[in-house]
């Protein structure tokens, strides 16, 4: 007989408005007749609703560690918990159904319709047709993706970043409390990855999930994670903080050599603008930037266009001041980086 008990605590935590609290203790995973674990003694306590960023290069146990948390793979010892519950006591078909997971590949299925690929996990747990079409809708336009436009269309007749907005939004359909994603923006090109991450900063900020992402690229640990976790080889973590004081301060030169050249300019995104003194606002027909973009965003501006200073303007488009080299600068030398990850 199916367990009643952990069937109504997978549909509590789907119910929830926030993430839930994921606990790695001592886990493991041993492969046959491989010499070395491929992950050893992984452990971790995720805070709900933290967007925790698994970076490190490849073979690293980043993919497998993460899939240990849904039981793709079964781990070999140790324990891992979603909301204080033991996985390993769950239905492994069950937890899936309530963990949103996204893939570089995208992983639709290219012979139904994109409201068909949403709508497969709400099917599968038995909601209505109403309910399911209504969940469709809803998500297609939280996704920036038309109803009217998308529904109907197949996962071929889409653009890649079309079909990883599509993806996103199938791994939410059930509201699932706990989401994770593997390179998701891996295969885009920078433009639309750039796009992409920005739209998932949106979603999380008015989603609040548990979310855990693996990626090979620090530049989007930085800009995405509230904290990151630097593994090396068997899912070793090397540093487990925010973005900003990894940044500040790397606890070995194994995290210097991932954060690699400029990690002064990789600061920058994190600071707001709001973070510096504005100058008087330039002239009319200067660059201008949004008040609410980052340092990075306002240096980009200025080295793209050439100009000695850009102006920032307030939502309404009026200019507020003016940013130059000089006032960029002083903020990263009067350390006042903010301590937390995103700003």
């Amino acid at each position: 007989m199916p367990d009643i008990t952990n069937t109504g605590f997978l549909t509590a935590i789907s119910q929830q408005s926030a993430g839930v609290s994921i606990e790695l203790d001592s886990v493991t995973k041993r492969y046959p007749g491989q010499p070395a674990p491929a992950v050893e003694n992984f452990s971790m306590n995720i805070r709900p609703g933290e967007l925790i960023i698994f970076v490190g290069p490849s073979g690293c146990g980043k993919t497998t560690t993460m899939k240990m948390i849904n039981r793709i793979i079964e781990p070999t010892s140790g324990s891992i918990r979603i909301d204080g519950k033991d996985v390993l006591s769950l239905d492994p078909n069950q937890l899936r159904r309530h963990i949103g997971y996204v893939i570089q590949q995208i992983g639709l299925f290219p012979h139904r319709t994109i409201a068909e690929n949403i709508g497969t996990v709400p099917k599968m747990l038995g909601w209505s047709k109403g309910k399911v079409a209504e969940r469709v809708d809803e998500l297609l336009r939280t996704v920036q993706l038309d109803p009217a436009v998308f529904a109907n269309r197949y996962p071929r007749q889409l653009s890649g970043g079309q079909q990883q907005r599509a993806g996103v939004a199938r791994a939410l359909a059930a509201n699932p409390p706990v989401m994770l994603m593997d390179e998701p923006f891996g295969a885009t090109d920078p433009i639309t990855r750039e796009k992409l991450q920005a739209e998932f900063l949106r979603l999380q900020a008015e989603l609040g999930k548990t979310i855990i992402f693996v990626t090979h690229d620090f530049e989007e640990a930085i800009r995405l994670g509230d904290r990151i976790a630097v593994m090396s080889e068997r899912s070793q973590i090397e540093q487990f903080d925010t973005p900003a004081n990894i940044l500040a301060a790397p606890a070995n030169e194994y995290v210097s050599s991932f954060i690699g050249q400029g990690a002064a300019i990789k600061r920058l995104t994190l600071i707001p603008v709001t973070e510096a003194r504005l100058l008087p606002a330039a002239a009319e027909g200067t660059p201008s930037m949004p008040i609410d973009g980052s340092l990075r965003d306002a240096l980009d501006l200025i080295v793209l266009t050439g100009s000695a200073s850009i102006n920032v303007v307030d939502p309404d488009g009026q200019p507020m001041g003016s940013l130059d080299h000089a006032s960029i600068s002083a903020v990263l030398g009067a350390g006042s980086l903010p301590v937390g990850g995103r700003p």
